[in-house]
């Protein structure tokens, strides 16, 4: 009976029109992914159980510190089943420390950080500068129809995009200018910048439409 529950939990949402998307809840900033998922029409619900990440269509990443988030994913016992969530097909979108999360190599980070696999590319942590050296731009989105505006803190940028993954945002000028900031591969989505925080929420549409597409 146990496995058979574990079994429905895990059977993906067919009120696509209303997807359950999980916020990692560990640390970081979980409310403004609540808001912006709401906002575009999915479920967000809080996940720090293996149970809770069984029960959802898809995961968003916050920002926040990656290092620390990667050791309270061992903790509470989500790393292994978070990496076979992904291995399986699970989408899933990060935002600065969510992308470093989501990368396949990380550069400039603790020796035991941790991370998931789920793009094949090389981040680099803090690569923009120290908090005072945070920014904003605006950025030509693969998928989006204007610019939209990005905010920029102790944020990461993509050393290295794989085969597979399509650049989504580059910078556009200035000394940073070339470097990415948003890539996808398959269903898994991330961005070097803080999309939840400007008020203009079109890459969580543009997330939100990816998981209803595999629902």
């Amino acid at each position: 009976m146990a496995e058979q529950s574990v079994i429905a939990a895990r059977e993906p949402q067919r009120a696509t029109s209303s997807p359950r998307i999980g916020v990692l809840a560990l640390q970081g900033d979980v409310r403004e992914h609540f808001a912006a998922l709401e906002h575009a029409g999915a479920e967000p619900v809080s996940v720090r159980r293996r149970s809770e990440l069984d029960a959802v269509d898809a995961l968003v990443l916050p920002g926040g510190e990656s290092t620390t988030i990667s050791k309270l994913l061992e903790a509470f016992e989500l790393l292994e089943p978070l990496r076979a969530r992904l291995r399986d097909g699970m989408p899933a979108f990060g935002s600065c420390a969510g992308m470093i999360l989501l990368a396949s190599e990380v550069l400039d980070t603790r020796p035991d950080a941790q991370h998931l696999s789920g793009i094949d590319m090389t981040v680099r942590r803090n690569a923009f500068g120290r908090q005072v050296d945070s920014f904003e731009t605006d950025l030509d989105f693969t998928g989006l129809d204007s610019p939209i505006r990005a905010v920029f803190i102790r944020a990461p940028w993509v050393e290295r995009a794989g085969a597979g993954v399509e650049v989504l945002a580059t910078v556009p000028s200035g000394p940073f200018a070339g470097r990415i900031v948003a890539a996808r591969q398959g269903n898994v989505l991330a961005t070097s910048f803080h999309p939840e925080v400007t008020g203009d929420l079109r890459v969580h549409d543009l997330f939100v439409g990816m998981v209803r597409a595999t629902a």
